[in-house]
């Protein structure tokens, strides 16, 4: 499931922090969110890692004036420009944040300690260069809510004639989970971010939700090989497109401000 990143939160909530629209505490507050803590390691000037409110405040003064996503995958640098050691260790995280005006980058690195259901989660952004080029793959907010409507609809009656669409207590429960986060009020994205923006991510999300349900369903229906192969063929290129949405939302306030 297309979960929300902590590359994304930190992305939405810092560009809402350089632009003015929240108070450093408040955008810290949900950058952490359910974490215990986050750092930043490897600025410059810095000798050891320190609190996000230093660091947001450290990156705006080295030039720093927005920040974009990377959801990278296997065989897929989404959102990435290099160096070649960058994009490394964000494919390893499956994630990491770019900065524009200056060329740095923020792979996230999770520590976590403590029984399950009561886990001590802290977080460590590691600063390091990056090179100064378009990202990889990401398509303007048009474009990406176009192509995950074709993409919802051509897997829906793929799964749906395989019987792989989810269905059972897990699934009916992950969907119920779903709704509640959704009907909770919290807010999608951080101020700032256009309405269009707030609706591609949420039906990214939608969608990855149908994708994890399917997978998560063992081969459901589909009892031939020929049947299985086609529910993968199915739902690989809609996790593709999913993953570029959700990247394409987080960067609408930069991609419109290159607009402009």
């Amino acid at each position: 499931m297309l979960t929300e990143p902590r590359s994304g939160r930190l992305a939405a909530w810092g560009n809402a922090l350089l632009a003015g629209l929240v108070s450093p505490d408040d955008a810290v507050t949900a950058i952490v969110g359910d974490d215990a803590v986050h750092r930043v390691e490897g600025l410059p000037g810095e000798s050891g890692p320190v609190g996000l409110t230093l660091a947001l405040g450290r990156l705006r003064a080295l030039g720093v004036t927005g920040l974009r996503v990377a959801l990278p995958a296997p065989g897929h640098p989404l959102g990435l420009s290099g160096p070649p050691e960058f994009n490394v260790r964000a494919l390893d995280a499956g994630e990491a944040v770019i900065c524009y005006g200056a060329a740095f980058g923020l792979v996230p690195e999770v520590h976590e300690a403590g029984p399950d259901g009561d886990l001590h989660v802290e977080v460590v952004w590691r600063c390091l260069p990056v090179r100064e080029a378009p990202p990889a793959d990401v398509p303007s907010l048009g474009e990406a809510e176009r192509e995950l409507a074709e993409a919802l609809r051509e897997a829906t009656e793929v799964l749906s004639r395989l019987d792989v669409a989810g269905s059972g207590p897990v699934a009916e429960a992950a969907i119920d989970a779903y709704r509640a986060r959704a009907e909770s009020g919290r807010e999608v994205l951080a101020p700032g971010y256009p309405a269009r923006a707030v609706r591609v991510l949420e039906l990214a999300r939608r969608v990855g939700l149908l994708v994890s349900l399917a997978c998560e369903s063992g081969h459901g229906g589909a009892v031939s090989a020929g049947e299985m192969a086609a529910r993968s063929q199915a739902l690989r290129p809609v996790e593709r497109t999913a993953r570029r949405a959700q990247v394409a939302a987080y960067n609408a306030v930069v991609e419109e401000r290159e607009r402009r």
